[in-house]
């Protein structure tokens, strides 16, 4: 298993150089850049604006300055923002937090409901409750998550139960421990339903597809033979197989999550990795574009060998030994 977890660390370097390279020069392909701005303001002079452009590297070569930012990447430094004027390596842990937060509240919302959900109607196919819960599944996965995310607002705004924008409050730091811990949890709940919503969905209907193909397998019929109860059935047989490819598919999940929490950060006003990474497209501060999409590459790779870890305790029977051979 070491030599498989190392080849997998080794594997994602060339990938981040692959991501990083590309990004850089669509960036660079973009109409116009940050100081586009800056010249159409009579605040800034000439100078200025030119000794800005040559502190950021803009009067050398698009490779010589990829190039450049890639060795200080390499040693921690992803540079500075052009639009904040503070480190981006900063900048960008400091929104980190509040996203991951965000997308592995709405992971367990939406586990903790598509998994029981999939299995009660998967074993009861075509029945009443079957179709109310997949009419509701479909028209989940239908509804945009930005629909969701004005809808949930203005239903906070009429009613008053939940804050709407921010992921705490103003007087949040004269809170207790506990008290913040509630406060942060109440500002969660809106965007953890709204970014979990879509994905419990699809969820539901794949585990209801995957338990109505394996109860019907022979294991199975062998296990109720036995004289096992209906609970150790499912729950030990139906359950543990139905759930391969669930850990497969959480890898990918996070990184999903995470593009997607970018609207609803941006409708909502969260704090968080998504809107700063909105923010740097639209100003075209390349250094910050980078910055996050380093981030948000090893958050995808690091969720995906965790999850081929996952399978490999859910499933004895892979072999890693014989992966990294």
């Amino acid at each position: 298993m070491a030599v498989f977890v190392l080849r997998r660390l080794l594997h994602m370097i060339p990938v981040l150089i692959g991501v990083t390279f590309i990004t850089f020069f669509v960036v660079d392909l973009a109409p116009g850049d940050y100081f586009g701005a800056l010249r159409m303001n009579p605040a800034f002079s000439p100078d200025f604006i030119a000794e800005l452009e040559a502190e950021f590297g803009y009067g050398e070569p698009l490779l010589v300055r990829y190039f450049k930012w890639l060795l200080r990447a390499a040693q921690g430094d992803l540079g500075i923002s052009m639009a904040y004027r503070v480190d981006v390596a900063t900048l960008v842990a400091s929104r980190a937090g509040n996203t991951i937060i965000l997308a592995v509240s709405s992971m367990l919302f939406t586990w903790s409901l598509a998994i029981p959900i999939g299995i009660y109607v998967a074993m009861r196919p075509n029945s009443v409750s079957d179709r109310l819960l997949s009419f509701i599944a479909f028209f989940g996965m239908s509804v945009p998550n930005f629909f969701l995310a004005f809808l949930f607002m203005f239903v906070a705004l009429q009613t008053g139960w939940f804050p709407v924008g921010g992921s705490f409050s103003v007087h949040y730091e004269a809170l207790s421990p506990l008290g913040k811990i509630i406060d942060r949890l109440h500002h969660l709940v809106l965007p953890t339903v709204v970014l979990g919503t879509a994905g419990m969905a699809s969820l539901m209907r794949l585990m209801r597809a995957n338990v109505l193909e394996i109860k019907e397998a022979d294991f199975v019929r062998t296990a109720r033979a036995k004289g096992l109860s209906e609970r150790s059935v499912v729950g030990k047989h139906i359950l543990r197989n139905a759930l391969n490819p669930f850990v497969t598919l959480a890898g990918y999940e996070l990184g999903t999550l995470l593009s997607g929490a970018a609207l609803v950060e941006a409708v909502m006003q969260l704090q968080g990795l998504g809107s700063l990474m909105l923010e740097a497209v639209r100003s075209l501060d390349v250094y910050l574009v980078m910055g996050s999409v380093v981030i948000g590459s090893v958050l995808l790779l690091g969720g995906n060998l965790l999850a081929d870890l996952g399978l490999r305790a859910l499933d004895p029977r892979i072999d890693f030994d014989r992966e990294s051979a």
